[in-house]
């Protein structure tokens, strides 16, 4: 394990090139000791953003990152719904909190940043059509287009139906996925009696 100060601070700065966010416990494990962290922070060499979490003060901020400090806090959940929606650019909605589905016997904070909108769904559908996309060098579980789809139809009442409506026609229209891929997740997940005559009407 590095001992050395100045040793330490030189991986801290290699390890934040690789990765833009970094959790106390990765630091740790790089043989980073709490005090060289702390004297970083005070010195303006890194960025404590959370607890536990950490970034390099001259990153880049877009809207993704906050789905990339979710991934690191919350490691078991998946973006979902409308975050999901918005990642994969099929809404012009701009949730004010990050959609998250978990377990639901999983962990859920009490008071978290970035805020979430948790969902809790069962082993049925929570491993469905989980793709993971690099966001600020983070591996960021998010559920595929059709997938998202799926959970907006049958979600009705944590979403409006509009939302849901507009990114079946977006993902239609940018081909981001074939009618065929769509009804058969949607089968899968429960919402095809929901979706279907809006699928039918659009393809039509």
């Amino acid at each position: 394990m590095t001992t050395n100060p100045a040793s330490q601070r030189d991986c801290l700065t290699s390890l934040l090139q690789r990765s833009v966010l970094l959790r106390a416990r990765e630091l740790r494990n790089a043989g980073i000791a709490s005090e060289t962290i702390a004297r970083a922070v005070k010195a303006g060499e890194i960025e404590r953003v959370a607890r536990g979490l950490y970034q390099h003060p001259d990153a880049p901020i877009d809207a993704a990152r906050t789905l990339a400090e979710t991934a690191k806090k919350i490691p078991k959940g998946v973006i979902a719904m409308v975050s999901a929606l918005a990642f994969h650019e099929l809404t012009d909605q701009m949730p004010r909190r990050v959609w998250l589905a978990i377990g639901r016997g999983d962990w859920s904070p009490v008071a978290f940043y970035p805020p979430t909108r948790i969902i809790r769904l069962s082993e049925k559908y929570l491993h469905q059509g989980v793709e993971h996309h690099m966001i600020s060098g983070v591996s960021v579980p998010v559920y595929s287009v059709p997938k998202t789809l799926a959970d907006l139809f049958r979600n009705s009442r944590l979403v409006e139906r509009s939302i849901a409506v507009e990114g079946l026609r977006a993902a239609l229209a940018q081909r981001r996925a074939t009618p065929g891929v769509i009804a058969q997740a949607a089968i899968a997940g429960g919402a095809w009696r929901i979706m279907r005559p809006y699928l039918e009407a659009l393809t039509c």
